[in-house]
């Protein structure tokens, strides 16, 4: 049996006060922090193709794999929450174990943009860094690490160049865009995609905030900042609480015309367990996944279910194909502590197997 809740008057005069205590030090706290900026690991520009640059990180010791990682994350965010800060980055862990990593960013894309492709984004883009990665290791193959829909473009990639992605592996990535449980999805089925990007162009990217912050309104909208008084007085954990939210509202733009196509062929066509990718006139069928996949998943996921990641078991051509699940959601798997004890070990040990 639960214990009453005290709602004398004294208990409530207690937490009134404390919350104005809270309330004055975080004036002071205020004035301490500085401006909060995300990406703790040195990286240099390798190539570049407009706004798109290829990145490569550069930690504390010489990298032991022969074979780069490339790290491809999703459009609607900046793919630097996998290297937020010193202690949420799962490219520091990465570094620390001696994989050589290099990250695609996607840039800013403007109304010169309008009208790139999937196409643009997968086959010149994602193909442009992998060609410059072989080229300058001399090898057929790279590491390949998609993330969200990153991992989605990772997978259409592989599927048409087979021969150039060594080991693969997703993490948090959609494949089944019509499970019961992705409200997203069930959301964006039901849109007049034509009409939406006809009328906006380029989509803006506080549109697409609103939307997934919508998602969670209690959580996303009232909770947590209810919860920042808590640590107004804690300048360390203020700043982690800037950081993260300055990450989510620096949001790119979308391209309107691959905005449309993803819609339509992977939320509303569901392509990759029906068929109908279509990228640059060639059809992706993931059969053609032929080497090793590591598929990570987070348990806790609310934008990819575990049920939409794990249909890429069934799909996919390899006879190595390897699955593991994280105890976290879609965010956390990036920055929590569990994090940063299992996500970069494992990734590297899984690639180290396929390298003997």
């Amino acid at each position: 049996m639960t214990a009453p809740i005290n709602f004398s008057a004294e208990s409530l005069a207690q937490e009134a006060a404390a919350a104005q205590h809270k309330l004055r030090a975080g004036l002071d706290t205020l004035r301490e922090v500085g401006d909060i900026d995300y990406g703790a690991t040195a990286r240099e520009e390798v190539w570049r193709d407009g706004k798109v640059v290829l990145y490569r990180f550069r930690g504390d010791k010489a990298p032991i794999a022969k074979v780069p990682l490339l790290i491809a994350y999703a459009l609607v965010n900046r793919p630097y929450m996998v290297d937020l800060q010193t202690d949420k980055s799962i490219v520091r862990g990465l570094l620390e174990r001696g994989q050589d990593v290099y990250i695609l960013d996607w840039g800013y894309p403007d109304r010169s943009d309008r009208y790139l492709e999937l196409e643009d984004y997968i086959q010149r883009f994602l193909g442009g860094a992998v060609d410059h990665l072989r080229r300058e290791y001399r090898m057929d193959s790279v590491n390949l690490l998609g993330i969200c829909q990153g991992g989605a473009f990772s997978l259409c990639y592989s599927a048409l160049n087979p021969g150039k992605v060594r080991n693969l592996i997703t993490m948090v990535t959609p494949v089944d865009f019509h499970t019961s449980d992705n409200m997203l999805s069930n959301w964006t089925r039901g849109l007049d995609i034509d009409q939406f990007v006809d009328t906006l162009g380029n989509v803006p990217a506080d549109v697409m905030n609103w939307c997934y912050l919508t998602l969670k309104p209690w959580r996303l909208f009232v909770q947590k900042y209810v919860g920042l008084i808590d640590i107004l007085d804690d300048k360390r954990a203020l700043e982690d609480f800037l950081r993260m939210e300055k990450w989510i509202f620096d949001s790119p733009d979308q391209a309107g015309e691959a905005f449309r196509q993803f819609i339509k062929q992977f939320y509303q066509g569901n392509g990759f367990v029906n068929g109908g990718i279509d990228i640059g006139g060639r059809a992706v069928d993931l059969g053609y996944v032929q080497m090793p996949v590591l598929n990570i998943y987070a348990e806790q996921d609310h934008l990819v279910p575990p049920a939409a990641s794990k249909a890429l078991a069934d799909l996919v051509g390899t006879q190595d194909y390897s699955e593991l699940s994280f105890k976290g959601g879609h965010i956390g798997i990036y920055v929590s502590g569990r994090a940063q004890r299992e996500v970069p070990g494992a990734i590297h040990d899984w690639l180290s197997e396929r390298s003997r």
